[in-house]
């Protein structure tokens, strides 16, 4: 199967960051040639035909979401790209940041367009410094070419974008807590309802889609949604990012059709598992998803359907390779203190809760674990998912529960044996791009 290159459709090594290599790459050309003859509703449209849904991980159908919009309120409407790319594993969007942000922007401006937002906001991960400073850069230079600001090149109608940095806490890749970010006040997150749509950033109409999701929109009006549509499945259309790291031979960023088989995409497009052992576990959306085992990614397809079927998520499209030889209490121990450390202690579920997973997960991994944990381990999880304002509660939960069901042997061995079989090796996730 051949894959399509949508985002990735430039060269790596080059200067692609710049304007003028966008430039000459047929940048801002669907800003300048299409919007004159479009209306905002037609590039609605064409993304509601796309299919295309959020990459950030609920994978939501980004048309819909867009029509959430009230159609009566007098309040300015505001765009959000949510660059807060905090789930371990995931580095995807990175790319887009670091080495295409023109691409990003020009997605934006036609997103803007479409649901009649003047100001935008880019929010970017605070320990992405680099980024931040790629984003800024190219943000500058689509002012000086007057693609950003007051009536457009090639398109009457005016946008400006504001860059925003983060500072550094997992939970503000929610959208409420981004946008209390934004506001300057404590990154926690918001009750809903009221939606981001209806009330959002300042209290007025938001709509907050994940950088990859935006940056999607200039293929998708140049080429139409019907398009885009045609690519990947009926359900889960187009090309997705996806981040590899772990025990894999070629760890990176790749863009494959959705659909496409994990097993060929693992071992031909990544080289499969490193020195030649065999694959244990398989993370197959970011940290929050469900552990997979070899027998339940032997046939499964990149995509939301086939991965939920088999028990998990698509997630972000983070996929964690773990080999023969480590220690999945090990490795649950490492993701439980994650979130413990990364709760904002606002609901008191996720508050002790997350606390008291990674305290039962790190005594087990000791060799001081006793069988009733793993029972107190299932009851408290059960304890914190969807008793919480925001999904941290729910994201710390799914790792506990499907390491301890797909792997309940290595717990036990652990807690009848005292000690870890595998000397503690774990997987340690790194961000190699």
């Amino acid at each position: 199967m051949a894959n399509q290159n949508i985002l990735l459709n430039f060269d790596r090594n080059g200067a692609n960051h710049t304007l003028e290599n966008y430039l000459k790459r047929k940048g801002y050309s669907t800003l300048s040639e299409k919007i004159p003859n479009m209306k905002p509703e037609q590039v609605l449209d064409e993304v509601k035909k796309s299919g295309i849904r959020g990459r950030g991980g609920a994978g939501f159908p980004a048309g819909i979401k867009w029509s959430f919009l009230p159609k009566d309120s007098d309040k300015p409407v505001y765009l959000i790209c949510n660059g807060d790319e905090g789930e371990p594993g995931t580095f995807k969007d990175r790319v887009i940041l670091e080495e295409n942000p023109h691409m990003l922007i020009e997605g934006m401006i036609l997103a803007a367009y479409a649901i009649n937002a003047k100001h935008c906001y880019i929010y970017i991960r605070g320990e992405y410094g680099f980024a931040l400073q790629r984003v800024q850069q190219a943000v500058d230079e689509a002012y000086r070419a007057g693609y950003l600001g007051k009536k457009l090149t090639g398109a009457n109608y005016s946008c400006d974008i504001t860059v925003h940095k983060g500072a550094g806490a997992y939970v503000v890749g929610d959208e409420t807590g981004l946008m209390n970010s934004i506001e300057g006040k404590k990154g926690q997150t918001r009750n809903k309802p009221p939606f981001p749509a209806v009330e959002g950033l300042y209290q007025c109409p938001t709509i907050i889609n994940n950088v990859e999701t935006l940056a999607s929109v200039p293929w998708i009006i140049d080429h139409g949604g019907a398009a885009y549509h045609s690519i990947g499945t009926e359900k889960s259309s187009g090309t997705k990012l996806l981040s590899i790291s772990g025990h894999v031979r070629k760890p990176g960023v790749y863009e494959v059709d959705l659909g496409y088989p994990f097993m060929d995409f693992l071992n031909k497009d990544c080289g499969g598992v490193i020195g030649n052992r065999k694959l244990k576990a398989v993370i197959p959306g970011g940290s929050s998803t469900p552990v997979l085992r070899p027998e339940d990614c032997e046939k499964i397809t990149i995509d939301y359907e086939s991965i939920a079927e088999a028990g998990s998520s698509l997630g972000s499209g983070a996929i964690l390779i773990i080999a023969e030889g480590s220690c999945m209490v090990k490795t649950l121990e490492v993701l439980t203190h994650f979130y413990h450390h990364e709760s904002c202690g606002q609901c008191t579920p996720c508050r002790e809760g997350t606390g008291w997973l990674h305290k039962i997960v790190k005594r087990i991994e000791a060799g001081q674990g006793k069988m009733e944990d793993l029972d107190l381990l299932t009851s408290i999880t059960k304890h914190i998912a969807f008793h919480t304002i925001c999904p941290l509660g729910d994201a710390a939960c799914g790792p506990v529960d499907s390491f301890v069901k797909k792997f309940k042997d290595e717990f036990i061995e652990h807690i009848k044996t005292g000690g870890c079989p595998f000397g503690g090796k774990f997987v340690r996730f790194q961000e190699r791009v």
